[in-house]
């Protein structure tokens, strides 16, 4: 996430932007805490004494630069993996909203863990810090919409809330089973991530431990609850559940095992009883902001996490990410867009002394099989590329849109186009369209490859693999210098010298280097396989 500030700037100067519409707030530092500012936008008054520097921590949390819009439902998904969700107040001319949590520990979690990890609305990175005021106080009657909706959330959050034995009819659950599912998925055209998996399975319990791997080529997970009663709550109503429309299909049963022993914290597994754990050899460790939100978390793990009403299917993750994790990551294909969606893009503002279709198949590959390049003949700054799956081109264009090529800023939108089409028989135009259907360099055609564990935002850090062993350091040094930039950091991985961390001095750098390198022959028959890395060396 380079050149993204993260900017949760918790106790900053706050508050001379905290403007309110259709509200009381009552704050324990202000003598007009009575004060009623009425929403018609013409008479909206400052609070005073918001200029304090004390970032004293509060259940009522200010988020500022919302998208435009930005609905309720996806504001309150922000609180809800933290805790219950009591008042919201937006205040749409401004792009702000107001977020009261029940207890002021749920909001500090929320806090520290945005800290670590941006939070992003429809794409946009939002800000969020404590407000000066203790308590959201709003007219019910000019926030009629937010509490419908907030009802609305309650609701579904009561009833997942997760069941002990007490309140299900001891028919309906067999005593002694295992409190660890495993768990496969079969149809995994998208990516599902360990925060997936937990933001799913906690609707039905605390999620103790998960650990994800791959078997048989197939993506599966052990993920132990604290009762076996809420391991089979989740298996009789998710096994055979789609986690995206019409694919990732949930097939669950009861591991022998009674008790997982996780080792590391990292994407591939996690123990949320213990945020202390390493994050083994060649994994990006948990950030300490996040293992102390982990810490908190691990006290508010009972309390489920909604799924918010407007959502696709029984477990479509909403927009607003409630998996905040893997939103940030940035792994997880718009849910709600569907395999059938636009597959083509129209990516304008290229180099046109630099760009070929070949440039455009390598970066655009990186988040989806390219079919076809067309470079226009009229108007060589802008090419058409057409995708695999409308997942694939919303989560290329997610992630390149906005980063620099050959020096210029790409900007990258849905196309009106639903194919590109190849040029008549015997028509020579330039080489400007290629055909790419029947690469071999697709990274995705396998259901269930690894590679869809990897899907990662631009960055300055490259994962190297594919690496022969008479390669060393100093040779990749010098290929990955001769692309033009400069290379300030490599480490060989400790267990597997085939793979390797390379850090160029910029993103810009890394994205030249990716599209030279991808695929180069270094010979005994290895071609270097090249993706972004979430990690830093």
């Amino acid at each position: 996430m380079d050149g993204i500030v993260t900017e949760v700037a918790v106790g900053v100067k706050r508050g001379s932007d905290e403007l309110l519409s259709g509200s009381v707030l009552s704050s324990p530092n202000s003598n007009m805490s009575g004060m009623v500012v009425t929403a018609n936008g013409n008479d909206s008054k400052k609070f005073k004494g918001e200029d304090k520097m004390d970032g004293a921590p509060s259940r009522v949390l200010h988020i500022r630069k919302l998208p435009g819009e930005v609905t309720e439902t996806e504001v309150i998904a922000l609180g809800l993996p933290f805790g219950k969700v009591t008042n919201i107040l937006m205040l749409k001319g401004k792009n702000q909203a107001f977020l009261e949590l029940a207890t002021e520990e749920a909001a500090i979690t929320m806090v520290n863990y945005y800290s670590a990890v941006t939070p992003h609305l429809r794409n946009q990175p939002i800000y969020i810090q404590y407000s000066n005021h203790k308590e959201l106080k709003t007219d019910n009657t000019l926030n009629q919409r937010a509490q419908a909706v907030l009802q609305a959330v309650t609701a579904v959050q009561t009833a997942n809330t997760p069941l002990s034995g007490t309140t299900v009819s001891e028919s309906a659950v067999t005593p002694a089973q295992s409190p660890v599912l495993r768990i496969i998925i079969d149809n995994m055209y998208y990516p599902v991530t360990l925060d997936v998996l937990h933001q799913i399975f906690s609707k039905f319990g605390a999620v103790l431990k998960i650990i994800t791997f791959t078997k048989n080529n197939q993506f599966q997970a052990l993920l132990q609850y604290g009762d076996p009663v809420n391991a089979q709550q989740a298996k009789l109503a998710l096994d055979g559940q789609n986690i995206y429309n019409a694919c990732c299909t949930l097939r669950i049963d009861f591991s022998k095992l009674v008790n997982l022993n996780v080792k590391y914290n990292n994407d591939k597994s996690r123990d949320y009883t213990r945020p202390d754990l390493p994050s083994g050899d060649g994994q990006p460790a948990l950030d300490p902001a996040i293992a102390a939100a982990f810490a908190k978390e691990t006290s508010l793990l009972g309390l489920p996490v909604a799924a918010v009403p407007g959502a696709l299917s029984p477990l479509a993750i909403p927009n607003a990410a409630a998996a905040a994790a893997a939103a940030a990551a940035g792994r997880v294909g718009m849910p709600g867009v569907s395999a059938g969606g636009n597959t083509v893009l129209l990516v304008s503002n290229l180099n046109e002394e630099m760009v070929t279709p070949q440039s455009l198949f390598t970066l655009f590959g990186v988040y989806g099989d390219v079919q076809r390049v067309k470079i226009l003949y009229n108007k060589k700054d802008s090419a058409l590329i057409q995708m695999a799956d409308g997942n694939q081109s919303q989560l290329a264009m997610n992630h390149l849109n906005g980063q620099k090529m050959y020096g210029k800023i790409i900007r990258v939108t849905l196309s009106k186009h639903q194919t590109v089409q190849l040029p008549r028989e015997g028509l020579d135009d330039q080489g400007l369209t290629k055909d790419f259907g029947n690469s071999p360099l697709h990274r995705f055609k396998k259901p269930g490859s690894k590679n869809f564990q990897n899907i990662f935002p631009p960055s300055a850090t490259l994962h190297l693999s594919n690496i022969p062993p008479s390669v060393a350091e100093e040779d990749l040094r010098t290929l990955f210098a001769n692309t033009g930039g400069t290379v300030k950091a490599f480490k060989f991985f400790q267990r597997d010298h085939k793979m390797a961390l390379l850090q160029m001095a910029t993103v810009e750098e890394a994205i030249q280097a990716l599209i030279d390198l991808h695929n180069y022959n270094l010979g005994e028959n290895h071609h270097l396989r090249v993706s972004f890395s979430k990690s830093t060396i």
